[in-house]
């Protein structure tokens, strides 16, 4: 796999969005506040640990295949101060797949949706795998989520060669 250039990619897909559509950016540190609120909105589930560990992992120092962005309105809004996240990695052989980058969380502001917040997060990581050198990008979606799932249908995704399973654990 390629090295991702740092940033390029971001930076290309901000330069071809419309002057209307959010800015998207890496994650800073400042964000991640938000980042919490926004993921206990929309899940009910307060998770600040969850996310400041993501923060390290996803969003600090040089990561060659892995992104977490968010996108912000073009004009400061203190009562919005971003729009949504997306956060994925490239992973490469699990299950005998070949090298593919992950959606691994993706939340939009309710009052925010329907405007291409999720489209340009989508697109800005899609180009983030891209430059890493993959072909394919993948996520899960919980069978009853039909907002996470008639989204990225609309995006063009589609069911893949794999099968999640599980079993409860006594």
């Amino acid at each position: 796999m390629a090295a991702k250039p740092t940033l390029r990619a971001v930076a290309d897909t901000r330069a071809r969005a419309p002057a209307d559509s959010p800015a998207v950016r890496p994650v800073r540190a400042a964000d991640i506040p938000h980042v919490t609120a926004l993921d206990e909105r929309v899940t009910g589930l307060a998770k600040p640990e969850y996310w400041r560990r993501a923060l390290e992992r996803y969003g600090a120092g040089p990561a060659r295949e892995r992104s977490f962005l968010v996108a912000e309105p073009r004009e400061p809004n203190p009562r919005m101060p971003i729009l949504g996240f997306i956060m994925g990695e490239v992973r490469a052989w699990e299950f005998g797949s070949a090298p593919c980058g992950w959606v691994l969380a993706l939340s939009v502001e309710s009052r925010a949706r329907l405007h291409g917040v999720g489209q340009v997060l989508l697109a800005a990581i899609a180009a983030e795998f891209k430059a890493a050198g993959v072909r394919q990008m993948r996520t899960m979606v919980a069978r009853d989520n039909r907002l996470h799932l008639m989204f990225f249908r609309s995006e063009g995704m589609t069911a893949g060669p794999y099968l999640q399973l599980e079993k409860e654990l006594d």
